[in-house]
């Protein structure tokens, strides 16, 4: 049924044959026809096409699946209030006129009666980012996959409540145990969905901080029943490393607690990806929770939400509890983007960011070396690092200056950290605030091998 809506018909061909020879119209159409069936071949194979599709295709992919939605009918008379009217002839084409948005009120993941373009272009786009994140190593990665038009704090913020609704008891659950990750996202997430945060203070072990897996355990048994979930963090400034997802999965296996992972901007990591993999294999995780600009180039704005196969029922609730309809645009961007790469262009930008994490690593302690400095020793973490900045106290400077120096010269996405700050976020104090540690002893900056 969809090939026949996005294929030119035998009486358009025969029609067409009798003003051009009928041999050039049937090539013409068979290369229209190879162009509009891309997307019955991601539906069949449920993969990314193998190789990036020319901008050409793309547009005329979008265009085919805008003439679906109801707002684009040629004979449609929209009577309601909400008929996917666009004042602005730019906005109209910035969103290649899917104006309905996608999903209905209460489920954000069903169709949408007015867009059938928009919800085909939703569920390709889910489908794609999967098989984005199992090529990067989530392997056993759960079927449903939503794609969320929030970024990472608001998503968890989704998840967390959801996960709090999941429990028979969920009125009197109202704390979760958070592995410290001094981001005030991660914070105002729990916050903002009306639960009590207890920190789990990572252990500090050479230069690197490590998951204290003991004291998770100890506040488990504490909280009992009042328990939500635990959320730990695979993406982070170094010197913080990944958290040990495995160890704390299994534990929560044990003691039938949920398990929330912040993946941020780990899928651009197969170190990271393996690693999650392993932990919904061998143990329990609800949900992960993954960024889109962070790790598909796309402009911020989305957030993906998967699990492992063996537990999926957190991603559907989680999808049946966003209020009302959603915006397509996070959708739109990256079905777009993955159609444009394709399975070998991800494949190649996954081995580039390994080799610009080597290549990093390499340079910066030349840089070091030559300075006085150091590279901190972080092998739990494969994507940030950090140099520390003890030159600073000898320059009589704030190290934070280091960081504006940067900025002034263009160079961003540096985070500098010096000991003894102290922060309050959602009514936490945080000693030693940015280091995720109340005393770290280094004044540092971290630089990340990101993915682009």
């Amino acid at each position: 049924r969809e090939s026949r809506l996005l294929t030119m018909n035998d009486d358009l061909v025969a029609s067409l044959s009798t003003l051009v020879s009928g041999r050039y119209v049937t090539q013409g159409a068979e290369s229209l026809n190879a162009h509009t069936k891309i997307l019955t071949r991601i539906v069949s194979n449920r993969k990314m096409p193998a190789k990036g599709l020319p901008e050409s295709a793309i547009t005329m992919l979008m265009h085919e699946l805008s003439v679906m939605d109801s707002n684009n009918f040629i004979d449609n008379v929209g009577v309601g209030e909400r008929e996917g009217r666009i004042y602005s002839p730019i906005v109209a084409q910035r969103v290649f006129h899917l104006a309905h948005g996608i999903g209905r009120s209460g489920d954000v993941m069903a169709e949408q009666p007015k867009a059938c373009g928009s919800s085909l272009l939703a569920r390709a786009a889910a489908i794609m980012s999967r098989d984005a994140m199992r090529i990067s190593g989530m392997a056993d990665i759960g079927r449903d996959v939503c794609v969320l038009p929030m970024a990472t704090g608001m998503t968890l913020t989704m998840v967390l409540m959801s996960m709090r609704a999941s429990w028979a008891n969920a009125r009197e659950r109202d704390s979760v145990i958070w592995c410290r990750l001094d981001q005030k996202t991660c914070v105002k997430a729990a916050t903002c969905a009306g639960l009590n945060i207890v920190v789990i203070e990572p252990r500090l072990c050479g230069d690197e901080l490590i998951t204290d897996v003991e004291a998770i355990e100890r506040e488990i048994a504490r909280l009992g029943e009042r328990l939500v979930c635990v959320v730990t963090s695979t993406s982070c400034f170094a010197p913080r490393a990944s958290d040990d997802v495995e160890a704390v999965a299994k534990l929560c296996e044990k003691t039938n607690t949920g398990h929330v992972i912040n993946n941020a901007y780990g899928v651009q990591s197969r170190v990271i990806c393996k690693k999650i993999s392993k932990a919904w294999t061998v143990g329990r995780v609800d949900a992960v929770v993954q960024s889109t600009d962070k790790n598909f180039l796309v402009p911020v704005g989305g957030a993906i939400v998967c699990c492992g196969k063996r537990r999926e029922d957190l991603v559907r609730a989680v999808s049946t509890s966003y209020p009302g309809r959603a915006s397509a645009s996070a959708s739109i961007d990256l079905f777009i983007t993955l159609l444009s790469m394709g399975e070998e262009t991800w494949m190649r930008l996954l081995d580039e960011r390994e080799d610009v994490y080597a290549y990093m690593a390499s340079e910066l302690a030349k840089v070091a070396e030559e300075e006085g400095e150091r590279v901190l020793s972080t092998p739990g973490n494969p994507i940030s690092m950090a140099m520390t900045l003890s030159c600073a106290k000898a320059l009589g400077m704030q190290p934070t200056m280091f960081g504006s120096m940067l900025f002034s010269r263009c160079v961003s996405g540096t985070r500098v950290v010096a000991p003894g700050e102290t922060k309050t976020v959602g009514g936490i104090e945080f000693e030693g605030f940015g280091a995720s540690h109340s005393r770290y002893p280094e004044s540092y900056f971290t630089a990340a091998a990101a993915l682009g």
